[in-house]
């Protein structure tokens, strides 16, 4: 759903064992993986309220944009270039960007279209800058949460900065599980990445992964005979 570059305005489309899902751009272009971090946020939120059994947890989260850019290691500088003015475009382009998919959350099953964020708009400013916002999320991600269909990630996700380190880790994440290790083609990890470089540009970024040895929870081993990725959780 996210693109690995900034600007990206191609329709994507993917298709694998009865699923599609077909991604539309908005005005600025799609929303991007690191855009991503809105959601991630705002799903934390969520899942922290209800583990502790609050009944007030709805689709609209409600935060201090400070917390958000401590959280998720981002600048906490105003101006165009800051902190405050880039999570207000990374929420537009959550809420421009189009998904249509037959996916099925919650064991519920419907071809629909939806915004990764319905709405989102800033309840509170001080000197002209966001203070505190409310986001609300569409009901797709939000039957996902209550359904437990989420997965945690290492706080150091936000630390990582290379687009594709990030979605390679998410991969590692989701495939490995309970699992020690995982592996995986090189082709088919390219696939599943979303990457528009070449599989020779791919395979260069991966050297350099396995080489910098700093993706949180996993050791990257890459055998070059057998064009092979493996991912041991540490």
């Amino acid at each position: 759903l996210f693109a690995l570059k900034a600007g990206d305005k191609r329709v994507r489309e993917y298709k694998r064992g009865g699923t599609t899902v077909t991604v539309k751009p908005g005005f600025d272009g799609c929303v991007s993986i690191h855009d991503k971090d809105v959601w991630i946020y705002c799903i934390s939120q969520l899942v922290e309220g209800i583990n502790r059994g609050r009944e007030d947890v709805s689709r609209t989260v409600r935060f201090t944009a400070y917390d958000f850019l401590v959280t998720t290691n981002r600048p906490t500088n105003g101006g165009k270039e800051g902190g405050y003015e880039r999570m207000a475009e990374a929420m537009e382009r959550l809420a421009g960007t189009r998904i249509e998919t037959n996916i099925e959350t919650a064991e519920m099953r419907e071809r629909q279209g939806f915004g990764l964020v319905d709405s989102w708009r800033v309840v509170e400013k001080k000197g002209g800058r966001m203070v505190a916002v409310e986001v609300t999320l569409h009901d797709w991600l939000y039957r996902s949460v209550q359904a437990s269909q989420v997965l945690t990630l290492s706080p150091d996700y936000f630390r990582i900065r290379k687009p594709l380190d990030r979605r390679i880790y998410e991969l590692a994440r989701k495939h490995c599980g309970s699992q020690k290790q995982w592996q995986c083609s090189v082709v088919a990890l390219h696939e599943k990445s979303g990457s528009t470089a070449s599989i020779r540009e791919f395979r260069r970024s991966l050297k350099q992964l396995v080489e910098a040895d700093q993706l949180p929870d996993y050791k990257v081993e890459l055998d070059a005979e057998v064009e092979v990725v493996k991912f041991k959780k540490l």
